[in-house]
């Protein structure tokens, strides 16, 4: 048994040997091949080519730097907002502290849920690079999208995650929470974040289709950022609007847990049909996409707990909430160094993929009992 598991692994390593030979040889014979050519040349021809080689030395070593280094990656971000300590819904009027005299102007709570969407989409662009849109990312890896390849992608795909939850909050911000449905007209700012947030992730300054120069995808994302803290601010001065009430909460959960849904089915697609492993170039996207999804909506959902803190005390939410959260934390404590989509009854190549959807239908099941809760 134990020389068929070492032949095993004899074979793997010689396997990856040819292949990394084979690679090898087709990426690097054009450049011996103009070897000769290149040593006949002048210096005025040499120079332009040395200055070409350098540039593409040096944004190539950026652009590794920037989808390797997760600038202020951390799972439990959420706890800086010390949510506990908020006592009053978002929107509602702050109460006066006692002995001290009224403010000339009312002020009322801020949305922890805007300020975590603006967060997460600052740390997207701001804090952090946006690897979709890079040069280098849309040019690919000779000719093939990164995406189909195993390397530098990771981030990419984690930051469209946290996007994809964004997105979806800022749509719902704007049909429903942050107006009086039916009485009050939609807030400006939030459609204007809305808007931008939607915009295409992978423009670049400029594009072929439609052909010209473009506004690369960053700058759309840094005015939704904008427009979410103007929101913020006038609802902290009460000139806008937080709807909080329990329809309304059971709108916006039914709508992430639809988002989940329609996640877990994209993992169970790849892991049933794709099953190779780690020799499975796409897992990797799927897997850190979903994290990125998970990773944006325990921080959303635990704003959301604060800002709708009377309907979670009437409804008595608090315990299935504790559990969706601690849901949360399990599955964003899995973070392998390689990602592996072996089959779910394999005994040596892990099924990553089923175990990321394993926890996000954990999720889902528990808010679905959240949504029965609040429609009772």
């Amino acid at each position: 048994m134990l020389d068929r598991i070492a032949g095993f692994f004899r074979l793997i390593g010689r396997t990856i040997a040819r292949w990394f030979s084979l690679f090898a040889a087709w990426a690097f014979w054009p450049l011996l091949a103009a070897h000769g050519w290149y040593q006949r040349r002048t210096w005025m021809i040499r120079i332009p080519i040395i200055a070409f080689a350098a540039l593409l030395v040096i944004l190539y070593a950026y652009f590794f730097w920037q989808t390797q280094v997760w600038s202020n990656f951390n799972p439990s971000f959420v706890n800086q907002y010390r949510l506990s300590e908020r006592k009053v819904p978002a929107g509602q009027e702050l109460p006066v502290a006692g002995g001290v005299a009224a403010p000339a102007a009312k002020t009322c709570q801020r949305s922890a849920i805007v300020d975590v969407a603006a967060d997460l989409t600052d740390f997207n662009v701001n804090q952090n690079a946006w690897i979709s849109s890079m040069l280098l990312y849309r040019l690919g890896f000779f000719g093939i999208a990164w995406d189909h390849t195993p390397f530098l992608d990771n981030k990419a795909s984690f930051q469209r995650g946290v996007n994809q939850a964004a997105r979806r909050t800022s749509a719902e911000l704007v049909d429903t929470l942050g107006r009086v449905r039916g009485t009050s007209g939609i807030n400006n700012d939030l459609q204007n974040a809305r808007g931008n947030l939607q915009f295409d992730e992978y423009s670049w300054y400029f594009g072929l289709n439609p052909f010209g120069p473009k506004t690369p995808t960053p700058s759309y994302y840094r005015s939704a950022i904008g427009s979410l803290r103007k929101f913020n601010t006038d609802l902290a001065s009460c000139n806008a609007v937080f709807d909080g009430r329990a329809d309304n909460l059971v709108q916006f959960i039914d709508r992430i847990a639809n988002d989940l849904g329609g996640t877990s089915d994209m993992l169970a697609e790849r892991s049933e049909n794709h099953n190779r492993g780690w020799f499975d170039t796409r897992a990797d996207d799927r897997f850190w996409f979903a994290y990125g999804q998970l990773y944006a909506y325990y921080a959303i959902l635990s704003a959301a707990q604060s800002d709708f803190s009377q309907v979670v005390a009437e409804r008595n939410l608090g315990a299935i909430w504790s559990g969706t959260t601690r849901q949360f934390q399990a599955a964003l404590r899995i973070q392998p160094a390689i990602i592996s989509n072996g089959r779910e009854d394999g005994w040596i190549m892990p099924s990553h993929l089923a175990t990321m959807g394993f926890y996000i239908l954990r999720v889902r099941s528990n808010l679905v009992e959240m949504r029965s809760v609040l429609d009772r």
